[in-house]
């Protein structure tokens, strides 16, 4: 056997075996969490908190992300229903120019909800960060989830990972274009996630004080 045909004999066993461990991943994460997720806001389980995952205001065709809007309406809604008491608005702020939580602060404010009722958290980098700061920083235990439901599985696996008794609440939303890109990065993202969890003990860029949230009586 000459040594081209071992070396692509090696890739291609590597290949199924990668793709192996990706199948077997997502299928232990979407396993561990399908019975913790809802489609439809009026059926959401009740909690203290609503955690908003930030993502950016435009799309990367032009025009608003679809998907932004639906969390900030679907934020809007259950705090409204009363299902959620507070909402933690979470994001990057990596610069004065792109600051995911003031920007969901400012829209949810122009759909007349008080700033009493939201909280900013400004180093939501990830999905990890804005989970394990939601316990460490603020104090959560009990949440909400906020997203669009690609994303939920990653979301809630993290959060009760750390001990938080999460539940997901997808964000309506139709199809977007280019969606297909953002699923199967989700794909490879919760394989890296179990790696943070699991082996290389992923820390958050930033922590920082504890600053528990102040949850105000409902109006």
């Amino acid at each position: 056997m000459g040594w081209l045909k071992r070396v692509s004999l090696l890739g291609g066993a590597l290949l199924l075996t990668a793709a192996g461990v990706v199948l077997a991943a997502n299928l232990w994460v979407l396993a561990r969490t399908r019975g913790v997720i809802e489609d439809d806001l009026l059926l959401c389980r009740a909690a203290p908190v609503g955690i908003v995952f930030g993502t950016s205001y435009w799309a990367r065709g032009g025009g608003r992300n679809p998907h932004y809007m639906a969390r900030l309406n679907a934020a809007a809604r259950l705090l409204r229903m009363h299902r959620v008491q507070h909402l933690l608005l979470s994001g990057d702020n990596r610069t004065r120019y792109y600051n995911e939580p003031v920007t969901m602060w400012r829209d949810l404010r122009e759909d007349n909800v008080r700033d009493a009722d939201m909280t900013l958290d400004y180093a939501g980098f990830s999905t990890f960060d804005t989970v394990v700061r939601a316990r460490e920083i603020f104090g959560v235990h009990r949440a909400l989830l906020i997203t669009q439901g690609w994303h939920l599985p990653r979301a809630l696996y993290i959060a009760r990972a750390m001990g938080i008794e999460a539940y997901g609440c997808a964000a309506p939303s139709g199809p977007v274009e280019g969606e297909w890109r953002l699923r199967a990065r989700e794909w490879l993202a919760r394989v890296a996630m179990l790696g943070d969890l699991y082996l290389w003990q992923r820390e958050p860029y930033f922590l920082g004080p504890r600053e528990p949230l102040h949850i105000a009586p409902q109006g």
